[in-house]
């Protein structure tokens, strides 16, 4: 610990953002990198607790302690190593995760945790500054072919572990670009795309093979992809969106909230609306239904798009300010929170359940809705409570409900759990010898740390089961 006293004398701070005036005329990452003295100072904060609860906050297991007390000595070339040990990808995670290892934090008791968040970014940045972000090829290979099919966080951890590991990688994606959710689910004003980018080219310098554009499930089919790899690990993500079946659903202006993200990342990325009909926030009243990030990206994504009004609706009651006594520390604390999204521009209701869509033309211009309490577990409706909202653009920000079933999942024939999510054992192995699954695909829709933890751990999985297994695939594969 560097500074035993450094939490009593050290008040926590947080990076400073763009004003808001100037970050809603642009796509740029709101966030303005501290300087390194402001980082050093709050890292002095840590207090090298003798049971160190972040660890238990953190799915990866980061070392957070020792690289805490590196960036306070300013040793931040060790503190890059100690960080890239349990973590694949910090850039992303110190930029997107809703960071529980500082909902953990024993400061977080007193409600002044560490910025363990602002850290990990911070050493993160300096990897990519100092070059430090180097390939490691392994120095034996294998021989044996793994298929990865899904290249969001999961998949590209899953990937870069088993390359690491000596095999030959080949990481398949639907989509033009590698990255998955973070290429098209992520607002580039919460991450720039120049990281992932970065990535790919240490990966591919790792071994790592990538096709784009490849469906899986349709070309190649389950079949060939038995017979030309030694293991398949599934990795498509959780992305079947949670419908809305009332009236009006089917009005033009209604939309999942992945169709209206996925366009405007595009749009950024240089490739215009990629042939789909644009849907646009601009001069409209939005709403947005559903209360978690992806409602909160749809949000500023839709200031940025200059709509007239935006409103966000949730159908659970508005969460306390402060921790409530049935949820104490260092459980995650279920209050309100408030994203730079919201603070841009959006007025937000709760306990409120949509009944239908009121349309012209074929055309949503209304949205029908009344209050609910909540009784003995039940959602009641509140009499006399009914609300009409107007609007223009209506997009669906409700969750998903688990994987794309038709296609691979059910070529292959795995077993799925109560959930309809694949089942797997620790290991990551499926009900079919040589397959795995790993992230939302077997655990149902999560965190970003928790796809990159169990990219790892199915990894290792893998790599276990390969090296006790003969080569299955035929031998011209």
């Amino acid at each position: 610990m560097g500074d035993p006293k450094g939490f009593l004398k050290v008040s926590r701070e947080e990076e400073d953002e763009r004003s808001i005036d100037e970050r809603v005329r642009d796509w740029r990452e709101i966030t303005v990198h501290a300087s390194e003295a402001f980082v050093r100072q709050q890292a002095s904060r840590c207090m090298d607790c003798g049971i160190p609860f972040c660890h238990q906050g953190c799915p990866l297991g980061n070392l957070i302690p020792e690289w805490n007390d590196l960036v306070f000595k300013g040793k931040l070339d060790l503190a890059v190593d100690r960080l890239l040990a349990t973590n694949n990808f910090p850039e992303v995670t110190g930029r997107v995760c809703p960071a529980p290892c500082e909902a953990a934090c024993v400061l977080n008791i007193i409600e002044e945790p560490v910025t363990i968040k602002t850290v990990e970014r911070t050493i993160a940045d300096h990897a990519f500054g100092a070059g430090a972000l180097v390939p490691q090829p392994a120095e034996r290979r294998t021989g044996k072919r793994v298929a990865v099919v899904g290249s969001g966080p999961t998949g590209m951890a899953a990937a870069q572990q088993l390359a690491r590991a000596g095999h030959d990688v080949v990481l398949m994606e639907r989509d033009d670009r590698i990255g998955g959710l973070l290429r098209y689910g992520i607002p580039d004003f919460k991450m720039e795309k120049g990281i992932i980018d970065a990535r790919i080219e240490q990966m591919r310098a790792e071994g790592v093979a990538f096709r784009t554009s490849v469906d899986v499930g349709r070309d190649p089919d389950g079949e060939r992809l038995m017979r030309e790899f030694d293991a398949v690990v599934l990795a498509m993500g959780s992305r079947v969106p949670r419908e809305l079946s009332i009236p009006g659903r089917d009005l033009g202006g209604v939309h999942y909230a992945m169709e209206f993200l996925v366009q405007q990342n595009r749009r950024v990325a240089g490739d215009g609306d990629a042939g789909s009909p644009p849907i646009l926030a601009t001069g409209k009243r939005v709403v947005v239904i559903g209360g978690g990030d992806t409602g909160s990206d749809c949000v500023g994504t839709s200031v940025r798009q200059r709509a007239a009004s935006v409103t966000q609706l949730e159908l659970m009651p508005k969460p306390s300010l402060v921790r409530l006594p049935k949820n104490p520390w260092p459980e995650w604390p279920l209050i309100l929170r408030t994203s730079s999204s919201h603070e841009e521009g959006a007025e937000r209701d709760w306990a409120v359940s949509t009944r239908a869509f009121r349309g012209e033309d074929g055309r949503v211009v209304g949205l029908e809705a009344v209050r609910v309490a909540f009784e003995g577990g039940k959602m009641v409706p509140i009499s006399g409570s009914e609300l009409v909202i107007p609007c223009e653009l209506v997009l669906l920000a409700m969750g998903f409900v688990g994987p794309e079933r038709p296609g691979i999942v059910e070529q292959l024939g795995v077993a799925l759990d109560a959930r309809g999510n694949v089942r797997t054992d620790a290991s990551g192995i499926t009900s079919v010898p040589g397959v795995f699954a790993a992230g939302d695909v077997s655990r149902g829709q999560s965190l970003v740390v928790w796809a990159i933890a169990d990219g790892r751990r199915v990894a290792a999985g893998t790599d276990a089961w390969l090296r006790q297994s003969p080569l299955r695939r035929a031998a011209n594969g």
